[in-house]
C-alpha cells in the first residue's frame, strides 16, 4: 500500500484525479492539500510515499514547494498539470513522472505501474544540489507569512516545534525542520537545537570549558556548543 498526497488548489482538479486513483487499490489518498504550505506541513507530519502537486498554485508554485521539503522526508513526486512548457524543469527537479490535465487514465496507470516497481528509498543525494531557500513560510493567527531568508538572525527546535527568530525581533513558527535549513539554506550549525544567520552575529561571548553564546545584533542571545564553537570561528574567520 502506497500512502499518497494530493495537492492542488482546485477542489475539482482534486476530486478527479481522486476518482481515477479508486480504481487502484494499492494507492491509499491519505490526504489533500489545496497549498504548498498545507502539503508541506502534511508532508512531514504523514510522509506519504508519493506526492501528486500542481505546479501553478497561489503563493508557493509546486517547483518551490519541492525546494522547501526535507531531503530525509522526500516522497516520490508525480507533478500534475495543465501546461507542458513546465515539462523540462519538472525533471530537472528530479520529480518522478510529469502528468498533463486532464489526467488520462491510461498514462496515469503506467505512472503508477513505474511507482509499484521503484519502492526502494529515492536517492536523495541530488535533491541537496538545488538552490537554497530564499524564503521561510511562517504560520500565524490566520495567516501565513513568507520571511525572506535574510531577515531571520536565527532558527530554534524546541519541544512545540521550530521558531524563527527575524532581525525585527518577532518570532515565528514554521513547518520546516532545522535539516531543511541546514540542507537548503546558509544558516549554521551553532548548538544541537540551533542555526544562525552568520551575518547577524554581533559578538561571541566566550565562557568556561570552551563553552560560548552568541548575541545578535537585535541583543537575543544562543548557546554555542563546545563541538561547534571552532566550526563557528573558521566561518567568521577569526583565528584560534
Amino acid at each position: 500500500m502506497l500512502k499518497t498526497l494530493l495537492v492542488d488548489d482546485e477542489p475539482l482538479a482534486r476530486d478527479e484525479l481522486r476518482q481515477l486513483l479508486a480504481g487502484h487499490s494499492d494507492f491509499d489518498v491519505a490526504g489533500e492539500c489545496g497549498n504548498a504550505i498545507e502539503a508541506i506541513a502534511s508532508i512531514h507530519r504523514q510522509q506519504p510515499d508519493v506526492v501528486f502537486l500542481d505546479i501553478r498554485m497561489p503563493r508557493i508554485s509546486g517547483l518551490e514547494m519541492l525546494a522547501m521539503l526535507d531531503p530525509d522526508k522526500m516522497p516520490r513526486v508525480v507533478f500534475v498539470t495543465a501546461f507542458d512548457d513546465f515539462a523540462i524543469q519538472a525533471f530537472e527537479e528530479h520529480a518522478f513522472d510529469y502528468l498533463l490535465k486532464p489526467v488520462d487514465p491510461q498514462r496515469l496507470a503506467k505512472t503508477l505501474a513505474r511507482l509499484r516497481r521503484e519502492t526502494a528509498p529515492q536517492t536523495l543525494d541530488i535533491l541537496r544540489c538545488r538552490p537554497p531557500l530564499e524564503v521561510v513560510p511562517c504560520h500565524g493567527v490566520n495567516r501565513i507569512m513568507l520571511l525572506p531568508l535574510a531577515e531571520v538572525e536565527f532558527v530554534s527546535s524546541r519541544v512545540s516545534g521550530v521558531f524563527v527568530q527575524a532581525g525585527d525581533g518577532r518570532e515565528h513558527f514554521t513547518e520546516l525542520t532545522l535539516r531543511t535549513f541546514e540542507e537548503r539554506s546558509a544558516l549554521f550549525r551553532c548548538h544541537r537545537q540551533h542555526l544562525v544567520n552568520l551575518r547577524a552575529i554581533h559578538e561571541i561571548r566566550l565562557g568556561e570549558n570552551g563553552m560560548a553564546d552568541i548575541v545578535t545584533h537585535a541583543g537575543r542571545s544562543l548557546p554555542v556548543s563546545r563541538r561547534f564553537l571552532k566550526p563557528l570561528k573558521e566561518a567568521l574567520g577569526i583565528p584560534g
